[in-house]
């Protein structure tokens, strides 16, 4: 995925931030690992809710990260950029946790919804969301986790291969099957109008 100069040159000057950040925490640093946890805290959080479905979960695995992470800055070589080194390390914490989990089912059943949308565009489109929801949770975990890296993280092919340790060529294959499998059960419900597959 190309970025946009001034976009790219963001990201550049982000992760120049979050590289000097590590080099204080790997020499004991709390104000620069205050930074860099609050930093990547919501995004952490936003990822691993999508995975686990459970807020305690979630925050068990933030806080695992975040403590490698403080643990191992000085292991950070600089071959990756920094936020692709901390996604791969939830996400390495997140397929221990769900292998941890009594059943496979618990990580991925969709959280109930409570009371009923009274306007109907409001209904609608949680009607949409339910039922999209519905559908990545029917995929295999590593199809469903290559599309939230890159749909809801936005991170390359790339980016997602170096995470999941293993080669773009899989990104690619996972994502293309992934894909294909969405469509087909977004267009088995007769509610699916409207839902982008």
């Amino acid at each position: 995925m190309e970025l946009p100069t001034n976009q790219s040159a963001t990201v550049r000057a982000a992760n120049d931030r979050e590289r000097e950040l590590l080099v204080r925490i790997s020499h004991g640093d709390r104000d620069a690992f205050r930074e860099l946890y609050l930093h990547y805290h919501r995004r952490l959080a936003r990822f691993l809710m999508r995975v686990t479905h459970r807020y305690e979960d979630a925050e068990e695995i933030i806080n695992d990260t975040l403590w490698i992470v403080w643990q191992r800055a000085a292991e950070f070589r600089g071959a990756s950029q920094v936020s692709t080194w901390i996604m791969g390390i939830a996400y390495r914490r997140a397929l221990n946790l769900i292998r941890r989990a009594a059943t496979h089912e618990r990580v991925m059943a969709l959280e109930a919804i409570e009371g009923e949308a009274t306007v109907s565009d409001t209904g609608q489109a949680l009607e949409q969301r339910q039922l999209l929801d519905y559908a990545l949770a029917q995929l295999p975990l590593e199809q469903r986790l290559v599309l939230e890296f890159t749909y809801y993280l936005d991170h390359s092919c790339e980016e997602v291969a170096e995470i999941m340790e293993c080669p773009v060529n899989t990104i690619k294959t996972r994502m293309f099957n992934a894909r294909r499998k969405l469509r087909a059960i977004l267009e088995e419900n007769p509610t699916h109008r409207g839902v982008n597959s």
